[in-house]
């Protein structure tokens, strides 16, 4: 893998972290280079804490789905203690990927060239005819030595994480800037009553552009009037006001005047601790790297993205409600239906828009773009989020 400095020129990401007034974005090598992917991969997708699915997709003890982070084959399972697990998805014998597709392990994980097994918590317990035919153990083998590689993992608001280098600081420290901002209005005890929809509450959508793009976007409000009108006919620039936390690991936005316009004479049950003089607000933030979070006072919805390529990027949306009946009962299906249908119109619209910029990259005559010292606050955040952690 090359150096980050035989890629770009480092005074181009340096600059990114001057004041908002002088400085430019990332430079069009960090959305257009493959030998630039393999660093950021290196850098950011194997040493933070990174979202690779929801714990909702594989609800009983069993299940079991294949991921690959930027071509890195993970597994994700629900073990026999019901907590989820995350392996490198690779035999210990000849490199073999094991798991091709959803599954319900029954009792082990089969690797389908040679049979070698694996229990759920990794252990490695058959190796059949190692020995020989029907010699199914060999003196000079040590089975404890060559389960499958367990990846750090924590599961919050049912969020998967990963750190796959296992060198970031502990997740509970990790989110906790996050975690306790957002206490004044949604504390703890209220976050393990959201349930996830299973009707209206996921949609994917196919962005041919690459994943910062859509972290750029979602932190700020700058662009509604333009990108969102129908969302901006209540909820304008003015309304919003700017979030950017430190130490710096999310950025984004709030509203003052959360009031969708569903119909409905039915309203959604809200969080029971939410303030009522809060009732309006509500906030969206793009936790670094790679998933976009929206609380509000009658749901929680997690925008998480899955990179693929320079300029292709699978964005999943998950949503959740207050309660199961809210979730998922027929009394409040209309009222999700129209939920899902104004966030799925929300993220296409932007659609156009980052998919937009991916082509704009192809010039090379843009020097990786001004930043308004008003506006583009959260974003220029981002964009000091990845320049730093690619210098480290």
């Amino acid at each position: 893998m090359k150096k980050l400095s035989q890629i770009i020129d480092l005074k181009k990401i340096k600059v990114v972290n001057k004041d908002i007034d002088k400085a430019h974005g990332l430079p069009n090598e960090c959305y257009t280079d493959d030998e630039y992917l393999s660093v950021e991969r290196k850098k950011i997708f194997e040493n933070k804490w990174v979202v690779i699915g929801v714990a909702s997709s594989i609800p009983n003890v069993g299940d079991a789905k294949p991921f690959d982070l930027l071509g890195i084959p993970l597994i994700i399972l629900r073990d026999k203690n019901n907590k989820i697990k995350v392996f490198h998805n690779v035999c210990s014998h000849r490199g073999y990927k094991i798991l091709q597709e959803k599954c319900k392990i029954k009792n082990v994980i089969r690797c389908p060239y040679h049979s070698w097994s694996y229990e759920m918590n990794g252990n490695l317990i058959a190796t059949p005819h190692i020995g020989g035919m029907n010699k199914h153990n060999c003196n000079k083998f040590n089975k404890s030595k060559s389960g499958l590689k367990e990846v750090r993992s924590h599961t919050w608001l049912d969020l998967i994480f990963v750190n796959l280098n296992n060198n970031e600081i502990d997740f509970e420290k990790y989110i906790k800037p996050l975690s306790d901002r957002w206490k004044k209005f949604w504390p703890l005890k209220d976050r393990d009553l959201i349930v996830y929809s299973k009707d209206y509450g996921y949609f994917n959508l196919n962005a041919k552009c690459n994943w910062k793009f859509a972290i750029e976007n979602y932190c700020e409000s700058y662009h509604l009037p333009w990108v969102h009108p129908s969302l901006n006919s209540y909820s304008k620039i003015d309304d919003h006001y700017h979030i950017q936390g430190l130490p710096n690991r999310f950025a984004g936005q709030g509203t003052m005047v959360y009031n969708p316009r569903f119909k409905s004479n039915l309203k959604f049950p809200t969080f029971p601790n939410w303030p009522s003089d809060q009732e309006h607000i509500a906030e969206y933030v793009a936790l670094f790297p790679n998933v976009m979070l929206g609380i509000h006072k009658d749901h929680f919805y997690a925008y998480w993205l899955e990179p693929i390529s320079n300029e292709y990027t699978k964005e999943h949306m998950e949503i959740y409600y207050v309660g199961n009946e809210a979730a998922n009962s027929k009394k409040f299906k209309s009222l999700r239906k129209q939920n899902f249908e104004l966030w799925k119109g929300v993220q296409s619209e932007d659609l156009n828009i980052i998919e937009g910029m991916q082509d704009g990259r192809k010039s090379p005559s843009y020097n990786g773009g001004n930043f308004s010292p008003v506006m583009d606050n959260p974003t220029h955040h981002f964009h000091k989020w990845v320049a730093n952690n690619l210098m480290k």
